[in-house]
Formats: structure tokens, C-alpha cells, sequence
């Protein structure tokens, strides 16, 4: 699924939130720039993106397909839906059954007409501190299409809450959690929430990485460190989760190449370790994608 090089775990190549958000800033429809961006991440070694966008954030997997053949850079696309603010009016009327099979279709088919088959259920998100009953919805449609595929699942924790009761929820319904992995997390600021979540065999993503108006990186930074130093480095990935138009370079922003030439001599010159931080970027995304 992945080929060698770095992965950026947790993307968006295209994405209209504005619905909610109210801003054009949340439409990143930014076609000539996003390749501009991506051709600079493939000659700086980034090979795979892993592209979490799901119905509900007008996902474009033609328009994804093409920026993938202009870089060169392999994009993972995804199937599902995400937090209860976006999904759509059907989610209450159709059956658990029935939107299982709308996200093997995905997976087995293909997304729309793109030619291009899922290979990733999520992000399936559950709200700040809570799960609602469309969320739960999602979950329960989202083990049902895992266990008939096989391909791994990928939550939106909001905040990073949430995350051990998305981890219990998947353990009561049998899902092996060396095929999940948590979002997010590193918003909660909090190591120790963190390494609880490791504990039980899932994967987890520090997927903001830049967005210090959530939480410094400093902070992550240390957070990585305590997790290193517990043995977790086969079970992290790394990522920024750029949403906006805002985050682009072409816009002042900080651009996606933020997490390669700020994090990374972030991390190192704090004690993070050369071997987690290749693990990161580089082995545990291709273990879970394999």
C-alpha cells in the first residue's frame, strides 16, 4: 500500500469545512498551490500521504487522484464519515448494515467514479468528551466493513478526548487494535492519556504538529520524549492535518513542509532520538498500511 520513504499519516489534499466554520479560509481548494507544496515534500523524501477525507467534508477523490499523478507522491485515500457536525441527514435513516456496505463498496469498487479503491476506513470522529448515537452509528458501520475488508480503521478523537472509550469500543466488538489508530492525541497535552492508549495495542498520531494555537510543540515534543523513553516507538505517527487555505505557503502560512524543517530539528536538538523519529516518519506508517 505504501511505498518506501516518508509518510505524512493524517492529511487532507482537499477539504470544505466552511459549511460549519463559516470561512472560505476552510475551503482548501487550492489545486496549482497543493502541488506546488506536494512536489516540494517529494524532494525533501515524502512518498506517501494518507488522505482522511470522508463524506461529509466534500471529498474529491478525482481531484486527489490528480494531484497525486502530478507530484509523484503516492495519496491513500479513505472511506467513512466524519463527527457528528458534518454528517449528513441519511446517517439517522439508513441501517448500521447499510452504511457498512456504502464503505466496502468504497474499498471493493471504488470511491465515486475515480477508479481509485479506499484502502482506509476514517477518520471516523466522535465529539469533544462524548460519542454521539450517529457517531456510534459510524463506529459500528465502520467494524462491520473492517472485519468484511480487513482494511485498517483511523479516528478523529476532537481534541484528542475521547480516545479511550473509541479504544473500548473497538475491543468489545472484536477489532484486532494493532489495526486502529487514534487521532489527535497529542491535543490533549498529556503523556500519560497517551501512553494509556498505547498500552492497549492501538497506534496513535501526532497529527497537529504546527498548529501551536491548539498546543505548543514544545509540548508535543516532550510528550514524545516521556513516550520514547516507555519504549513506545514502533506505535507513533507524525503528521499536521492542514485544513486550511491559510496553512499554505501561498497564503503566509506555515506550509506542509513545517513538520520536516521546524519539527524534526525541533525533536532532535530536545533528545528525541534519530531511530523513534525515522520510526515515525518512515517503519510504522508502512507496518499499519501494509
Amino acid at each position: 500500500m505504501l511505498v518506501d520513504g516518508i509518510t505524512y499519516a493524517h492529511e487532507h489534499t482537499t477539504i470544505d469545512l466552511s459549511s460549519l466554520k463559516k470561512t472560505e479560509d476552510t475551503n482548501l481548494n487550492t489545486f496549482e498551490e497543493t502541488i506546488e507544496e506536494f512536489k516540494n515534500l517529494y524532494d525533501k523524501g515524502v512518498r506517501n500521504i494518507i488522505d482522511v477525507t470522508v463524506r461529509g467534508m466534500k471529498r474529491n477523490p478525482s481531484y486527489v487522484k490528480k494531484v497525486a499523478e502530478a507530484t509523484g507522491i503516492n495519496i491513500v485515500q479513505s472511506t467513512g464519515w466524519y463527527q457528528d457536525k458534518f454528517l449528513p441527514d441519511y446517517i439517522e435513516s439508513k441501517s448500521v448494515d447499510e452504511l457498512a456496505d456504502v464503505m466496502v463498496e468504497d474499498i471493493t469498487v471504488g470511491l465515486d467514479d475515480s477508479g481509485v479503491k479506499a484502502q482506509l476506513i476514517g477518520e471516523i470522529g466522535t465529539s469533544k468528551n462524548e460519542m454521539t448515537e450517529k457517531e456510534k452509528k459510524v463506529f459500528e458501520a465502520a467494524v462491520i466493513a473492517h472485519k468484511k475488508t480487513g482494511v485498517p480503521i483511523t479516528t478523529h478523537a476532537t481534541l484528542g478526548t475521547y480516545g479511550r472509550e473509541q479504544v473500548a469500543f473497538f475491543k468489545s466488538h472484536g477489532v484486532d487494535l494493532k489495526k486502529v489508530v487514534i487521532g489527535h492525541v497529542d491535543l490533549t497535552g498529556d503523556a500519560e492519556y497517551v501512553l494509556s492508549l498505547l498500552r492497549e495495542g492501538v497506534y496513535v498520531e501526532f497529527d497537529t504538529v504546527g498548529k501551536e494555537n491548539y498546543m505548543p510543540d514544545k509540548t508535543r515534543v516532550e510528550m514524545l520524549k516521556r513516550i520514547e523513553s516507555e519504549g513506545y516507538v514502533e506505535k507513533v505517527f507524525l503528521s499536521m492535518d492542514i485544513t486550511r487555505r491559510s496553512h499554505l505557503k501561498a497564503f503566509n502560512g506555515m506550509g506542509y513542509d513545517y513538520l520536516l524543517d521546524i519539527f524534526v530539528p525541533m525533536m532532535k536538538e530536545n533528545g528525541v532520538s534519530e531511530t523513534f523519529i525515522q520510526n515515525m516518519l518512515v517503519n510504522n506508517p508502512k507496518r499499519f498500511f501494509k
